[in-house]
């Protein structure tokens, strides 16, 4: 099988962008060694992977704080889940136009930006009187979240050569992984130990160390090129339409089509007013390729699967197999540790063989994971049960990132930015599908059944998105 190496990558994606990669490309293509050298690239990539730790950790163990923060404010269990409902909100709606920011005034200004709001953010959030203030504030945090998890593998790529840009996806992976799998611990610990305002204290210093890191990041300019804000409005107002329609599709049909169609002809006019520009905020340019729209494609597809397991997954363990919360989260905890360990070997496996097929072995090893557990008897043992969650996660793994390193290896380096903002895009669009399904399965049949269906759907949507990861292959067998 053919390597499959950056430089290979690189030729594939000219026969589809003409002149546009060639330009693009040429500084990689004759550089193989560019990006930072050093302590300062070691500090550079330091402040990326500290600052993805400090949102995606947030993020995990908010969710452990929604019982505690519910009685210290006096508010109802599902009014607090706003808590987590504003951050994914601004999160999706944010991320491709501060990817537009970063293009246009520079990487590094929106990502220290980001990091700075995302830090004011989480000092308000600590000294939140009330829910509204907490939510509001939980708001603000997300939109600087999205300045990172939009700029951070951009960024990546300008520090390391290109040749260790799959090793920098999975250094990015494995960050990720470990502060998801630290989550709930760490969570635990501060709820028990010091309360839940310390849960956004805790990023006050993290954050601050950051933001001296971020000093040596790569600090060229931008394109400066004007945000649309029309554009940016309707972005808004297609993603916000989206997320509330799904929100409200089980408890008001109606309301909550109208809304999903709402979104649909918003999204219909955001790509006719963008379509003919050369940088459209929804990056057109880059789905134009079959290379990238298939990774994005196969992305949605993928975290459609996982969303709906990590929510059935809970409910199976608790429900059916009749599990403590505590015993849960260990059978949980597998998972992303496994991640974490296969992230570097997928990064290696991605210079020797094809990623195609890489992400369809990983599609397939996830799918069997969820398939099995869906059918696991309620008697099983539990030993073998761990060795399926850890399946999942070595799937999870050996799909992401590759189908990441190949988003990225086919997109023009100058719109890096916009790969980054549409992966995050995708990723956030297939766990919201994936909530929509395991809501409508809650909502149409039995608490007992709706576990087991969420996981054999969820198989389902995991073995597609290895399928429709190995069309990448075909192309160029086509191509050639």
């Amino acid at each position: 099988m053919a390597r499959n190496t950056p430089e290979a990558s690189i030729d594939t994606t000219r026969s589809a962008w003409g002149p546009l990669a060639d330009r693009a490309y040429a500084p990689m293509a004759l550089h193989a060694d560019a990006g930072l050298r050093g302590p300062r690239r070691a500090v550079a990539i330091a402040a990326v992977l500290a600052a993805m730790v400090l949102v995606v950790l947030d993020a995990a163990i908010a969710g452990m704080a929604l019982p505690t923060i519910a009685r210290s404010l006096q508010v109802t269990p599902a009014m607090s889940i706003w808590v987590i409902t504003a951050y994914q909100s601004s999160l999706v709606i944010a991320l491709l136009p501060c990817a537009a920011m970063g293009e246009s005034l520079g990487y590094r200004r929106v990502f220290t930006a980001g990091v700075a709001l995302f830090i004011a953010a989480s000092l308000s959030c600590a000294l939140a009187p009330s829910l509204p203030w907490l939510v509001a504030a939980r708001f603000v945090q997300g939109f600087g979240g999205a300045c990172v998890m939009a700029l951070g593998v951009a960024l990546l790529r300008e520090v390391v050569p290109p040749r260790q840009l799959g090793a920098a996806i999975s250094w990015n992976a494995l960050a990720v992984a470990l502060s998801s799998a630290a989550g709930p611990t760490v969570g635990a610990a501060l709820i028990s130990g010091a309360g839940w305002r310390w849960l956004f204290v805790i990023n006050l210093p993290l954050g601050a160390l950051v933001l001296l890191a971020t000093r040596a990041l790569p600090g060229a300019s931008g394109t400066g090129r004007r945000l649309d804000m029309i554009s940016v409005g309707m972005n808004a107002g297609a993603f916000a339409s989206l997320l509330i329609g799904a929100e409200l599709l089980p408890s008001s049909f109606a309301l909550g089509a109208t809304l999903l169609a709402v979104a649909g002809g918003a999204l219909v006019a955001l790509v006719l007013r963008e379509r003919r520009k050369e940088a459209p905020l929804i990056p057109l340019d880059l789905l134009g390729a079959g290379s990238f729209r298939i990774s994005v494609a196969a992305s949605v597809l993928c975290f459609a699967g996982v969303g709906a397991a990590l929510i059935a997954l809970p409910f199976h363990f608790q429900h059916e197999l009749g599990q403590t919360v505590w015993m849960t989260g260990l059978y949980m905890t597998p998972w992303p540790l496994t991640v974490a360990v296969a992230a570097p070997l997928a990064a290696r496996l991605a210079t020797r063989i094809s990623t195609a097929w890489l992400c369809a072995v990983g599609g397939f090893c996830l799918a069997v994971g969820l398939g099995s557990v869906a059918i696991w008897p309620s008697q099983g043992g539990f030993l073998r049960l761990t060795l399926l969650i850890m399946l999942c996660g070595l799937g999870f793994g050996l799909f992401q990132v590759p189908n990441n390193r190949n988003m990225f290896l086919s997109t023009p380096r100058n719109r890096s930015a916009a790969a980054g903002g549409m992966q995050g895009t995708a990723r956030l669009t297939g766990l919201t599908a994936g909530a929509i399904i395991m809501t409508l399965l809650f909502t149409a049949v039995p608490v007992e059944a709706a576990p087991r269906l969420g996981l054999g759907m969820a198989a389902v949507f995991a073995l597609a998105a290895g399928f429709v990861s190995t069309l990448r292959s075909w192309r160029v067998v086509a191509g050639s």
